[in-house]
């Protein structure tokens, strides 16, 4: 039965680093208008990331123009992200970090992780 599994999963994006929820990054996904095909950047912090094969997902927010907050989930398999820039980990105790909705400028700040250099 794992082998049927495995003959219809999407190949996995080799683009895409380890995320965890926390981590601010750099979305860079392709987008079609009419019959042109441009990279357009969505940039926040992972507040969530599920895990499960073929749908496995990932939830990026940021804060758009007038404070208002924007979410957008990217499929971890899916061929129209072109990469992931990871650029800073949070030290968080949460899996999904919803409660960030709620905080609005100084507030909404997470604890930089402390990076181990070997």
């Amino acid at each position: 039965m794992p082998d049927l599994i495995k003959a219809v999963e999407a190949p996995r994006n080799k683009t895409i680093p380890y995320l965890e929820p926390g981590d601010n990054v750099s979305v860079h996904v392709k987008i079609r208008e009419g019959n042109k095909e441009r990279v357009q950047e969505f940039r926040g912090i992972v507040i969530r990331v599920r895990k499960g094969g073929n749908q496995a997902n990932f939830t990026v927010r940021r804060i758009a123009s007038h404070g208002v907050g924007v979410e957008r989930t990217f499929l971890m398999r899916s061929p129209r992200i072109e990469k992931v820039d990871l650029f800073r980990g949070s030290r968080v105790r949460r899996a999904q970090l919803y409660f960030l909705r709620d905080l609005r400028g100084k507030a909404a700040r997470l604890k930089e992780k402390a990076r181990v250099d070997a």
